[in-house]
């Protein structure tokens, strides 16, 4: 079903976040803005469910273009369309792997709660609340990846550290580079873009796409929703601080069997 496409995906209102109140939020999807990626993330959220079936059910790889067959017509998406269709840099770091050691290594203290560096094999709670999200936002709307949302992982942290640091990133080949990805037979990466790639299939003439659906808006930030993501996470967190103290409380009860046995060895003389 189309709907898999989009399961666990995230799109952004940025008129309605950037109207918050909370200063950390702004600034966080601020600074997305001036990555370039308010083209990508914001672009109108409208799915064309029967055309993204029919596209990644067609779709390949030929030369570095991404090929496929919606309605029985020829569909063709190369980089510089896909760059231009969403505004995406064409210049800067094509690769997660040439960010800067030094740069990450600031990210982390950077977007730490407690301020101590967050480890980046542990969980997106050590985060503060702006940067969990950008975190999410990361994960399900750039390299859209399956499994668990609250690990940090090397490449979560790499992405959030060229945001948070302003670096120049090549957006536009490093997102048709993932996009290459979800088309190509035998790969792990999970299949995302739904509302991108219905868009670039509105833009082709005469394309037959069938009835349109809304984004469910769950999954649309807005000022409404990002104050859930805090308030779910504000319990989350406390509700974790909370069983980690029962735990260390629990840990340091000596057990009964053992008072008895320590008792009986002080009377016998």
């Amino acid at each position: 079903m189309a709907s898999s496409f989009y399961s666990n995906s995230q799109h952004v209102d940025f008129e309605s976040v950037l109207s918050m109140d909370d200063q950390g939020m702004v600034s966080m999807f601020k600074a997305l803005m001036a990555s370039c990626l308010a083209g990508f993330l914001g672009c109108p959220a409208v799915i064309y469910e029967d055309a993204l079936v029919d596209f990644f059910e067609n779709a390949s790889v030929r030369e570095g273009v991404i090929i496929s067959t919606v309605a029985g017509q020829l569909v063709e998406i190369s980089e510089e369309w896909f760059a231009e269709s969403f505004e995406l840099p064409v210049d800067g770091l094509g690769d997660l792997s040439e960010i800067p050691k030094d740069a990450i290594f600031d990210a982390r203290s950077i977007v730490s709660l407690s301020g101590e560096p967050v480890s980046l094999s542990g969980r997106k709670n050590q985060m503060k609340f702006e940067f969990r999200l950008l975190c999410d936002i990361m994960a399900k709307a750039i390299s859209v990846k399956a499994g668990s949302f609250n690990s940090i992982t090397v490449e979560k942290f790499s992405l959030i550290s060229a945001v948070v640091r302003s670096i120049c990133m090549n957006w536009a080949k490093i997102l048709f580079s993932i996009f290459k990805r979800m088309v190509t037979p035998g790969s792990k990466q999970a299949k995302g873009f739904a509302i991108q790639i219905s868009l670039l299939l509105v833009n082709i003439p005469n394309l037959e796409l069938g009835a349109s659906s809304e984004f469910p808006a769950s999954k649309i930030l807005t000022k409404k929703t990002v104050h859930r993501f805090v308030s779910i996470n504000d319990r989350d967190g406390a509700e974790e601080a909370t069983g980690a103290i029962m735990q260390r409380a629990a840990s340091k009860k000596r057990p009964a069997a053992d008072v008895v046995t320590a008792v009986t060895k002080k009377k016998r003389t």
